[in-house]
């Protein structure tokens, strides 16, 4: 594709035009940059109507995958002789036109773009190619929120794909490594990198093949998770060959041979649902990673309504094949006994625990987003629940800013129905603690050990020092576990 020095250009070509997420965006205003979102380059072709300045033809041959004067083109990039030889824009007489996509994207921390296959704009429904690499999507924005930002030494970014999420990493990773099974995609993603000047090592292979000896703080992947029969795989972006969920829970059950010692996994995928309790089946996954884990199911999908959205998402809602596939699709999860399919987020951290912690529930809840500090907080919970009773007295603890009280009750009662703790932040977990340890987590401030405030708040409540320590203890230790409370 393009060479290190030819990307360079490209990137003083973008800057020099106005070619980044804030002008851009300001430059289109709200009405059109929502049309991009729903995929209709409508708005924004009519705002940008008569003007033919170099960030509106960008806009143009990048965004919106329109033609664009060969004359206008060549004023807007000095690099375009390395990228017609490299195939990324092609000439039709006196017209160019991109055959990639080329979006500028970041956040308060990040400016950047990502390099990928063009987005069907217009309700153009086209059948990608097989080697199709998806830009920022929705689950590849996601996981960037799942991921803890706590520094590391060694990352994995298991399917780059466009290299979105090596992008976010490398604020807060020394070294990483970024593998996939097409070609294409590391491709696209050196140019992704090369634009924000990011180092990664890419390199071409199935799953951890590519890392055979090599082991990291923190593995991340949106793997190929749709279910669909290994003979009709036909998008490498999306899909796997292996039977029903077979490849994520390689994914899972792999991942230990790769994670150094309180390594974390982040995964987010699908899983099939059968008759067998879905707790059970994913436990049957984590319990030989020897892992402490944290699995939410966060929506589930009968067989009709996922299989209509990867058709669509194929490009194929409009063809003659469209039933033909639906079918095969259909008796595909009858052989394979496929009730409904689960979508969500699993954790790993290699704690080497020797009873590790599984938490595994159905999470359909609001969350806060991002979610990474949370994920990285129930960890240290679990580890910091395991002290002893004495040592959990003896610590002075913090509860986490951002839990609010919440009370029911009827008008004119003296005590309330119901007392709750929810969080304004990460999951938004809520629990009734009772009274008791209510005033507990209240006047957890850092300064005192608990054994004090327990004490304290059963001389208060007129409550024997003993039970209420044992009763204390016991759920303090959830709160823990949960992320309200810190240890000062």
């Amino acid at each position: 594709m393009l060479t290190d020095s030819a990307i360079a250009h490209l990137r003083d070509d973008l800057v020099n035009a106005g070619y980044r997420l804030a002008e851009v965006t300001g430059r289109l205003g709200e009405a059109a940059v929502a049309g991009l979102a729903r995929n209709s380059a409508i708005p924004a072709r009519r705002g940008l109507a008569g003007q033919t300045d170099p960030q509106a033809d960008l806009i143009r041959l990048w965004l919106l995958a329109d033609a664009v004067p060969l004359d206008r083109a060549r004023r807007a990039l000095g690099a375009i002789e390395e990228l017609l030889a490299a195939g990324l824009l092609i000439g039709n007489g006196d017209q160019v036109r991109a055959t990639v996509e080329l979006k500028p994207y970041g956040d308060d921390e990040l400016s950047a773009w990502i390099c990928s296959d063009p987005t069907p704009l217009d309700g153009r429904s086209v059948p990608p190619r097989h080697d199709f690499v998806l830009g920022a999507s929705p689950a590849s924005t996601t996981l960037a929120q799942l991921i803890p930002r706590d520094h590391v030494e060694t990352v994995l970014d298991l399917g780059t794909g466009c290299g979105i999420q090596a992008l976010h990493l490398a604020e807060h990773v020394e070294r990483i490594v970024a593998t996939d099974l097409n070609p294409r995609a590391l491709q696209l993603a050196t140019i992704t990198l090369g634009l924000a000047q990011v180092e990664a090592d890419l390199r071409l292979g199935s799953l951890y093949e590519p890392v055979a000896a090599e082991r990291f703080d923190l593995i991340v992947t949106n793997p190929p998770y749709v279910i669909s029969p290994p003979a009709r795989s036909e998008l490498v972006y999306r899909e796997g060959r292996q039977v029903s969920d077979g490849l994520m829970r390689t994914v899972v059950t792999e991942a230990v041979e790769h994670l150094n010692p309180d390594g974390t996994l982040i995964v987010l995928g699908n899983w099939a649902l059968t008759d067998q309790p879905w707790e059970e089946r994913l436990s049957e996954w984590i319990a030989p990673t020897g892992c402490d884990a944290l699995v939410l199911q966060r929506e589930v999908l009968d067989p009709y309504e996922y299989v209509e959205l990867w058709l669509a998402d194929a490009g194929l809602d409009s063809t003659t094949e469209y039933a033909q596939r639906y079918t095969e699709w259909l008796d595909y999860f009858d052989d394979c006994g496929i009730r409904r399919i689960g979508m969500g987020w699993l954790a790993l951290r290699a704690s080497g625990r020797e009873h590790p912690q599984v938490r595994i529930e159905d999470w359909p809840h609001a969350v806060h987003q991002p979610v990474g500090a949370a994920i990285a907080g129930h960890f240290a919970g679990v580890a910091a629940a395991q002290l002893s009773d004495e040592q959990l007295l003896a610590r002075r603890w913090r509860r986490r800013p951002g839990v609010i009280q919440e009370t029911i009750g009827v008008p004119g009662e003296a005590d309330p129905q119901h007392l709750v703790l929810r969080q304004q932040y990460g999951l938004g977990r809520a629990t009734e603690p009772g009274t008791a340890v209510a005033a507990v987590f209240g006047a957890c401030d850092g300064e005192l050990p608990l054994s004090v405030l327990i004490d304290a708040v059963g001389s208060l409540l007129g409550v024997e020092e003993i039970p209420l320590r044992a009763q204390t203890l016991t759920l303090l230790r959830r709160l823990i576990s949960d992320g309200y409370l810190s240890g000062a």
